[in-house]
C-alpha cells in the first residue's frame, strides 16, 4: 500500500511539472507579449503575412518566435526579410516604424529583422540597458535613421551587430569598444561622420569589421594592429586620411583588408618581413594618395589572390617578387606612375586571370614569356610607354585571353587579320588612340562573341562593313575621331534578333559620315543608354522612334545638317540627363513636351533656327542663355522676354 501511495505521489508531481511548464509556454509573459504586440502596431504593411497570425496571448507559438521551455520567455525574434523554403526564395517587406517596446523583452538573446526594406525609426536609446542577454542584433537592409545610442556598449554578451544598409548618422559611439565578445561589426552604407573611435582597438575578439560606405574622417587608430582575431577589414569608400599603420602587420588572421577609396598618403608599410600577414587574400588599396614604391617584400604575402593598388601614386619599377605569389589571379596596378620595364617573372603566374598595368610609365618591349599565362583573360596595357609599333602576334595565340586592350600604344598599320582566328573568342578589343590605317575590315563581323569594340582616335577611312550586323552581342561601339564615310545604317541592325536589341553605348562622333536617319532603325534599340552622331554631314528629319529609347541618358546630334522640327516623342525619354542639338538647322519651337524631362542636366539647342517663346519653367527655364544662343527667333527666360 505504502509502495503504491509513492508512485501515486510521484506520478501527481510529474503532471504538475507538466503542466507548469505547458502553461509556461501558452500563456505569453506580459511584458513581452506587450512588446511584440507594439511591435505589430507599428507595422502597417507586412508581405509575409507573419505578423497577422499574431493573435491572442500564445505568442511562443507565433511564427518567428523563440521561447525557452522552462521560463516561457522569449529568447529570439527572427523575422529576416529573405524567406527560404525548399521551393523559393522570398523577400518578404515590413513597412513601418520600430517600436521601442522591442526593449521589453529582456530575455530576448537574437533579433533578426534584417532586410526588411521598409522598417523606419530609430534603434531604441535604451537598448543596451535593457537587453542585458542579447547576442546577435540584425537590423540591417532597412530605413533606420539617426544615431547608434551609446547605450549599446552595455550589450556585454553581444556577439554579432549588423546595421549595415541603413539611413543611420553621426559619429560612431565610443562605447562600441566595451562589446569584447563582438565578433562581427557591420556599419557599412549607412551615413557615419567622424574618427574611427581608438576603442575600437579593444575589440581582440572581432573577426570581421566593415564600415565602407560611410563619411569617416581621420587617421587609422594606430593600435588597429592589437586585433589580432581580425580576418576581414573593410574600411573602403570613406574619408580617411593619413598613413596606413605599421602595425597592420600583426594581423596574422586577416584574409581581407580593404582600404580603397580613401585619402591614405605615404607608403605601402607591409609586409616587413616573410611570415606577416601570411593569411592574405583579398587586399584593395586603391583609389587613395599612396607614394614610394611597391616593397619588394610584396612577394611575402604568400596567400594573395586579388590585389589593386590601382589609382595612387606609386613610382618605380614593378617588383620581380610579385612573380612568387602564386595564388594571384588578379593584380590591378593602372593609374600610377610605375616605370621600368614588366618583369618576367609575371609570366610565372600561372594562376592570373587578369591583368592591369594601364595608365602608367613602363615602357617596351612586352616579354613574350607571357605568352605561358595559359589562364589569362584580361589584359591592359593601355596608355603606356611601350611604343609596340605592330600588335605582338603571341598576344593572339594565348589559349584563354578574350579582352584586349592596347589603347595608346603606338601601334601602327592596319588592323591584324590574326585577330579573326584567335583560341579564345574575343569579347572586348580597344585598340583606340593608335595610328591604324585602313578600312574596318570585312572579317570583324565573324567575331560573334564580341561585346566592346573600340577602334576610336584612328586614321581609318572606309565605310561600315555590313558584316556587323553578325556582332548580335555588341553592347559598345566607339569609333569616334576617325575619318569614316558613307551611311550609319547597318550599326542600328546590330542586334536586332532580340528583342530589346543588344547596344547599349554608340559613339560615332567625328567622322565624315553622312546621310539621314529617318529611315534608320534607330528605336528598336531600347537598351541604348548612350548614342553620339556628332560632327558628321547626317540630314534629313530626326524619326520620332528616337521616342522609344527609354533608357538614353546622352543624345548628341550636334554639328550636322539635321532639319525640320524637334521630334516631341524625345519628351518620352524619361532618363534623359544630357541632349545636345547644336549646331543644326532645327526649325520651329521647342516642343513643350520637354518640360517632363526633370532628370536633363545638360540642354544645348543653340545655333539652330529655332523661334517661338521658350517653354516656361523647369528645367527649361534654369538652363543658361547660352543653351538657346543663335535661335534669333527664340524668346523667353532665359534669353530676353517674347513682345506681347
Amino acid at each position: 500500500m505504502v509502495c503504491q501511495l509513492f508512485w501515486v505521489v510521484v506520478l501527481l508531481a510529474i503532471t504538475r511539472v507538466g503542466e507548469a511548464k505547458q502553461n509556461a509556454g501558452s500563456l505569453c509573459n506580459p511584458s513581452d507579449l506587450k512588446g511584440l504586440i507594439d511591435f505589430k502596431a507599428g507595422i502597417h504593411v507586412d508581405t509575409s503575412g507573419r505578423l497577422a497570425k499574431w493573435v491572442g496571448h500564445r505568442c511562443c507559438y507565433w511564427e518567428g518566435i523563440r521561447c525557452d521551455n522552462q521560463t516561457g520567455r522569449v529568447t529570439e525574434i527572427r523575422l529576416a526579410g529573405f524567406i527560404s523554403t525548399n521551393d523559393f526564395l522570398f523577400q518578404s517587406e515590413m513597412r513601418g516604424l520600430l517600436s521601442p517596446s522591442i526593449t521589453l523583452l529582456s530575455t530576448v538573446g537574437v533579433i533578426d529583422l534584417g532586410g526588411l526594406v521598409g522598417l523606419t525609426g530609430t534603434i531604441p536609446p535604451a537598448i543596451g540597458s535593457r537587453l542585458p542577454k542579447l547576442r546577435k542584433l540584425y537590423l540591417y537592409g532597412n530605413m533606420l535613421s539617426g544615431p547608434v545610442p551609446d547605450s549599446i556598449g552595455k550589450l556585454s554578451k553581444l556577439e554579432e551587430l549588423h546595421l549595415h544598409e541603413n539611413r543611420l548618422s553621426g559619429s560612431l559611439p565610443s562605447s562600441l569598444g566595451n562589446l569584447r565578445n563582438l565578433n562581427q561589426l557591420l556599419l557599412y552604407s549607412n551615413q557615419f561622420t567622424g574618427l574611427i573611435p581608438d576603442s575600437f582597438t579593444n575589440l581582440t575578439n572581432l573577426m570581421h569589421l566593415d564600415l565602407h560606405g560611410n563619411a569617416l574622417t581621420g587617421q587609422l587608430p594606430v593600435k588597429i594592429g592589437e586585433m589580432q582575431a581580425m580576418e576581414k577589414l573593410d574600411l573602403s569608400n570613406n574619408l580617411l586620411e593619413g598613413n596606413i599603420p605599421l602595425s597592420l602587420t600583426n594581423l596574422n588572421s586577416i584574409s581581407e583588408l580593404y582600404l580603397d577609396g580613401n585619402h591614405l598618403e605615404g607608403a605601402i608599410p607591409f609586409p616587413s618581413s616573410s611570415g606577416q600577414m601570411s593569411a592574405l587574400g583579398f587586399l584593395r588599396l586603391n583609389d587613395n594618395h599612396l607614394t614610394g614604391r611597391i616593397p619588394q617584400n610584396f612577394g611575402y604575402l604568400v596567400s594573395l589572390q586579388r590585389v589593386s593598388l590601382a589609382n595612387n601614386k606609386l613610382e618605380g619599377a614593378i617588383p620581380s617578387s610579385l612573380g612568387s605569389l602564386s595564388a594571384l589571379t588578379e593584380l590591378y596596378l593602372n593609374a600610377n606612375l610605375l616605370s621600368g620595364q614588366i618583369p618576367k617573372s609575371i609570366s610565372q603566374l600561372s594562376r592570373l586571370i587578369l591583368l592591369n598595368i594601364s595608365h602608367n610609365l613602363i615602357q617596351g618591349p612586352l616579354p613574350s614569356e607571357f605568352s605561358s599565362l595559359e589562364n589569362l583573360q584580361t589584359l591592359d596595357f593601355s596608355f603606356n610607354r611601350l611604343k609596340l609599333v605592330s600588335f605582338p602576334k603571341w598576344l593572339s595565340e594565348m589559349p584563354s585571353l578574350s579582352k584586349i586592350y592596347l589603347a595608346g600604344c603606338g601601334i601602327r598599320g592596319k588592323i591584324p587579320e590574326f585577330l579573326r582566328a584567335t583560341p579564345s573568342p574575343i569579347q572586348e578589343l580597344d585598340l583606340s588612340a593608335n595610328h591604324l590605317t585602313g578600312s574596318l575590315p570585312a572579317w570583324l563581323g565573324s567575331l560573334t562573341q564580341l561585346y566592346s569594340l573600340n577602334l576610336s582616335r584612328n586614321f581609318l577611312v572606309s565605310g561600315i562593313p555590313d558584316s556587323v550586323t553578325n556582332l548580335q552581342h555588341l553592347g559598345v561601339l566607339d569609333l569616334n575621331s576617325n575619318r569614316l564615310t558613307g551611311p550609319i545604317s547597318k550599326v542600328f541592325e546590330i542586334g536586332n534578333a532580340f528583342p530589346d536589341g543588344s547596344l547599349t553605348y554608340i559613339d560615332l562622333s567625328n567622322n565624315n559620315f553622312s546621310g539621314g536617319v529617318e529611315q534608320l532603325g534607330i528605336g528598336a534599340q531600347t537598351g541604348m543608354q548612350y548614342l553620339n552622331l556628332s560632327h558628321n554631314f547626317l540630314i534629313g528629319r530626326v524619326p520620332s522612334s528616337i521616342g522609344r529609347l527609354k533608357s538614353l541618358q546622352t543624345l548628341d546630334l550636334s554639328y550636322n545638317k539635321f532639319g525640320s522640327k524637334i521630334p516631341e516623342a524625345l519628351a518620352n525619354v524619361s532618363s534623359l540627363e544630357r541632349l545636345k542639338l547644336q549646331k543644326n538647322q532645327f526649325t520651329g519651337n521647342i516642343p513643350v513636351e520637354f518640360l517632363k524631362l526633370k532628370k536633363l542636366l545638360e540642354l544645348d539647342l543653340s545655333d539652330n533656327f529655332l523661334v517661338g517663346e521658350i517653354p516656361m519653367g523647369k528645367p527649361l527655364s534654369e538652363f543658361p542663355e547660352s543653351s538657346y544662343s543663335g535661335n534669333k527667333g527664340l524668346c523667353g527666360k532665359p534669353l530676353a522676354p517674347c513682345n506681347s
